[in-house]
């Protein structure tokens, strides 16, 4: 049986495509067809910079990552006009972010920086920021096979180091800890 989903589009930030636990999970969820990720060129340059000044990726890594993202979602790339950006009316540093959504027409932007994207600033536009744990619960309840099954294959495909899928769920916990609970109890049940 094919589930069919309503496929939409949605705005990482940068802030959620730099933990890779994290950023794995959200981008196995699009690759399964749950939801249609977006980011402007600004969104990836930041994720790049933040990953080279951490000293978490050297400039070739840096280089094949962005090549990586738009080799796996082509259609991810959102050209924002300076205008677009100049009439919004978030945090200065995430008017970007904001005009991203507002030109694709996403709804939901996944971020971890919720106070720099106040509902006032949002509304006008019908956007609204949700934490990642908030969006792949959400997500998780549009399909929960196609979740859990995301996860797995995220642990399995784990080499360096191999991580089981339970120890995988300890480290999204940090991040996404309904999330990881919600896998938990389907993947990891309590023994009885």
């Amino acid at each position: 049986m094919t589930v069919e989903y309503p496929v939409f589009p949605v705005v990482l930030d940068a802030c959620v495509l730099y933990p890779l636990p994290l950023r794995d999970t959200l981008l196995r969820a699009a690759g399964a067809g749950i939801y249609r990720p977006h980011w402007s060129l600004a969104i990836l340059e930041e994720v790049t910079r933040n990953l080279l000044k951490r000293g978490r990726l050297n400039q070739l890594q840096a280089d094949d990552l962005q090549q990586a993202l738009q080799k796996a979602f082509p259609q991810a790339i959102v050209e924002v006009p300076m205008a677009l950006i100049a009439a919004m009316t978030n945090h200065p540093k995430d008017r970007h972010v904001l005009a991203a959504a507002v030109r694709i027409g996403a709804q939901v932007i996944v971020t971890t920086n919720i106070k720099d994207f106040q509902k006032e600033d949002l509304q006008p536009w019908d956007v609204e920021a949700q934490h990642p744990d908030a969006f792949l619960c959400h997500l998780y309840h549009i399909d929960p096979q196609a979740m859990v099954q995301a996860v797995v294959r995220q642990a399995q495909a784990l080499k360096r180091p191999p991580m089981s899928v339970q120890e995988l769920l300890e480290r999204l916990e940090l991040q996404v800890p309904q999330f990881a609970a919600l896998v938990r109890e389907v993947e990891c049940p309590p023994e009885r």
